[in-house]
């Protein structure tokens, strides 16, 4: 129990809200894992777009159009959050839409586009903003120099649930095709799979994790909530105050864009470049999620002991290793170095960045700077898989040239972290207003 030591939370805080706290993680990462990244991306292209030429850039676009939703409508949830103390009952409501627009997948079928737009898009917008407004959470639970810490506790946790999610799933297309099914028939039972682990793993959260921002005297929240568009362009001007943090911001937008791609099209580039049939990358995919939950695990304790900035700055130069990898790497074996390498720095870099984030953000407007994070890298989830797809589109289906391409965004990260300094930004963020 010394790896989960009280010594790391704040005061008052008991070790089983921080677990509830960490199976939001283990329940929204299925959602990732088996519909964005290992199973319905691929059959989306192949099987209810039939394999079309503009299948890819729809699933991209539908992808987009969800991050763009996020990114404008977030900062102002948090800022209503923050003014009602309602973290807990918003990420409900989110959580509710995403189990019910995921199990909704199981009704697309092929030539069903538009539902399959349609139910991605609302399933990613609730599925974003709840991982935003649980992110918001870390700070009330953690002390600032175990935040990386805790952070990675999370993520971990979070990986082992998308692995359990995609280990149900691949058992269950294992047996359907022994039994002659083909993906039309199994791919629908693995959405509903997916949404009852996420809201039953869900319940444990809302049990145990307490709500413990204060709401405003009668009065004040009204008015509040009048001029909530107000205080949204408050916000923005106000971060950019905090100079380090709107470093980090940059950074994100560059790096997650990175991390965007590997998420949308990790299975598409398996399979359409390498060879990789299905089971293959559901196995791959799989294995990704292992080297992810080390990955941030480990990295959760070795920032706090390396330095947040310098960790994170070890696993942008990860990215780029994984990005030459597969850009070069004609064989399986080969792209399975890439992955394994892509899975430790997917799980650590999302880790420390937020982290830092928790850091920089001035402990009263938690969820303000989270919405603001949140903006930054939905802006970067629409950035980064549109400009591989442009790319691809430009070099007539050269995905080898986009993931190259890729490698740039990790390195412009690394370039946009440099200015950050941690030790100025939480003095700044502590300063308050």
């Amino acid at each position: 129990m010394a790896l989960f030591s009280s010594d790391a939370l704040n005061l008052g805080v008991r070790k089983r809200e921080v677990f509830g706290w960490a199976m939001y993680d283990f329940a929204n990462s299925g959602y990732t894992t088996v519909v964005l990244t290992a199973v319905f991306a691929a059959y989306f292209v192949g099987v209810v777009a039939e394999g079309q030429t503009w299948a890819t850039f729809v699933w991209t676009l539908a992808l987009g159009i969800s991050h763009a939703v996020v990114m404008l409508t977030m900062p102002m949830i948090g800022a209503w959050a923050d003014r009602r103390a309602a973290k807990k009952r918003l990420m409900l409501l989110a959580t509710v839409g995403c189990v019910v627009a995921t199990a909704g997948l199981s009704a697309v079928g092929p030539g069903a586009v538009w539902l399959g737009v349609l139910l991605v898009v609302a399933s990613n917008i609730c599925f974003a903003w709840g991982e935003s407004l649980v992110a918001a959470f870390l700070p009330e639970l953690a002390r600032p120099q175990a935040m990386g810490k805790v952070s990675g506790w999370g993520w971990s946790f979070g990986y082992l649930g998308g692995m359990l999610a995609l280990g149900l799933c691949l058992a269950y297309v294992l047996s359907a095709q022994a039994r002659g099914e083909t993906a039309v028939q199994f791919v629908p039972v693995t959405m509903w799979i997916t949404a009852a682990l996420f809201g039953l793993s869900a319940l444990v959260t809302f049990a145990l994790l307490r709500e413990r921002a204060a709401a405003p005297l009668e009065g004040a929240g009204d008015r509040a909530q009048s001029s909530i568009w107000r205080q949204l362009g408050q916000t923005f001007r106000q971060a950019r105050e905090h100079r380090d943090f709107m470093w980090l911001l940059g950074c994100a937008v560059a790096y997650q864009g990175g991390v965007a791609v590997a998420i949308a099209l990790a299975a598409i580039y398996a399979e359409q470049v390498i060879g990789f049939v299905q089971q293959e990358t559901m196995v791959l995919i799989f294995v990704l999620n292992i080297a992810a939950m080390l990955g941030a695990f480990a990295f959760g304790y070795g920032q706090d002991r390396l330095g947040h900035k310098r960790a994170l700055a070890v696993t942008l130069v990860g990215w780029v290793l994984t990005c030459v990898i597969a850009a070069l790497t004609t064989t399986k074996g080969g792209f399975w170095y890439a992955a394994a390498i892509a899975g430790v720095c997917m799980g650590s870099s999302q880790s420390a960045g937020r982290a830092m984030a928790g850091l920089l953000a001035p402990p009263a407007q938690l969820a303000e700077f989270y919405g603001l994070w949140t903006f930054a890298t939905r802006l970067a989830s629409i950035l980064g898989p549109l400009s591989y797809g442009a790319i691809t589109w430009v070099t007539g289906g050269n995905h080898r040239i986009a993931i190259a391409a890729t490698a740039l965004l990790f390195v412009a990260g690394l370039v946009l972290l440099w200015p950050v300094d941690i030790a100025r930004g939480r003095a700044r963020a502590l300063q308050g207003r």
